[in-house]
């Protein structure tokens, strides 16, 4: 048997039980992993209340882990049994061992542990294409990222600051900042309240060439603010709650904007594109251009307890759930 967390019905964290299970067996094009670290994101919060869909019920949630290949099904060449291997994007992770398609699993250099890919690679393959793909950052420019403390946030603005950008870190609180500053965020504003002045006092009224959003509908107008003519908002998460309905028109009147939703599932959906996201963070860490800040360590069977912390802002950086 296995160990999982599971979900019978959308709801709070006492939703979430942790309960035995058979242990699954690969078929083919899987492989069957020991799980020796699961990532926390907030796209699990999104699972277990019910703002995505569950594909099915009971769910076993969670987008990322890190382990061991234990056994592989028919047709798999990728990996082996002993492989260290993490993934990002496939539901399922909070259970001590669980299957993959193995196409979806990277194999771990030597230099990085379990915990650190286990929390990397969520967050860090959306840092990747989002300073990498969906707007390509460029020594000079100025960006603004919200929850620059946060798993993302973090590691978002050490790229950025790599690539020879200044940030603006938006966080909840001083202590936050500190943070943030200490990862790259050249300037940091606590609460959003007065960020499109700060934006227009920092770059001299030119404003900035994108926005890097997780946050949601709380600032989804302030983010649209703070973009120069043409400028990116990016709109990648909604802690705060969906952003409503927006009427497009908005986008023409504050200065023929751009707006997009991205994914990590869309940018990796093809192997060659997961590969090559996953090799460009993995050397950033491995230089120490991009520092992996695992923060918080709960034991798998208390996940409740991280979700609750996750929630009410508590965290920062990464956080491990251990089997």
């Amino acid at each position: 048997m296995t160990k999982a967390i599971r979900i019978h019905h959308p709801g709070g964290p006492d939703a979430m039980k942790w309960e035995d299970v058979p242990t699954p067996e690969p078929g083919p094009n899987e492989a069957l992993i020991k799980q020796e670290a699961v990532g926390l994101n907030y796209i699990d919060v999104y699972f277990r209340t019910g703002l995505y869909k569950a594909p099915s019920l009971p769910l076993v949630i969670g987008q990322e882990g890190a382990g061991t290949v234990v056994a592989v099904g028919g047709n798999v060449t990728n990996v082996k049994p002993g492989d260290r291997v993490a993934y990002a994007g496939a539901i399922g992770g909070y259970a001590t061992e669980r299957v993959i398609n193995a196409d979806r699993l990277v194999t771990v250099p030597d230099g990085i542990d379990f915990k650190t890919a286990a929390t990397m690679m969520l967050q860090g393959m959306t840092a990747q294409y989002l300073v990498r793909r969906t707007y390509q950052v460029k020594p000079g420019d100025i960006i603004v990222a919200h929850a620059a403390a946060g798993g993302v946030g973090l590691i978002l603005c050490q790229w950025a600051k790599h690539l020879g950008a200044t940030v603006i870190g938006v966080v909840s609180t001083p202590e936050k900042a500190e943070l943030a500053k200490a990862h790259g965020a050249a300037h940091t504003v606590v609460g959003y309240d007065n960020l499109v002045a700060e934006v227009k006092r920092i770059t001299g009224g030119a404003m900035v060439p994108v926005v890097y959003d997780s946050i949601g509908k709380d600032t989804f107008n302030i983010s649209l603010d703070c973009l120069a003519p043409l400028g990116l908002m990016v709109s990648y998460g909604n802690a705060s709650g969906p952003v409503p309905p927006v009427d497009i028109g908005i986008l023409s009147a504050k200065g023929s904007l751009f707006l997009t939703r991205p994914t990590l599932a869309t940018y990796t959906a093809k192997r060659a594109d997961l590969e090559k996201t996953a090799a460009e963070l993995f050397d950033v860490v491995l230089k120490g251009a991009v520092k992996i800040q695992v923060n918080q360590t709960f034991p798998l069977k208390d996940a409740a307890a991280a979700h609750i912390a996750l929630e009410s802002r508590k965290t920062t950086g990464s956080t491990v759930l251990v089997p």
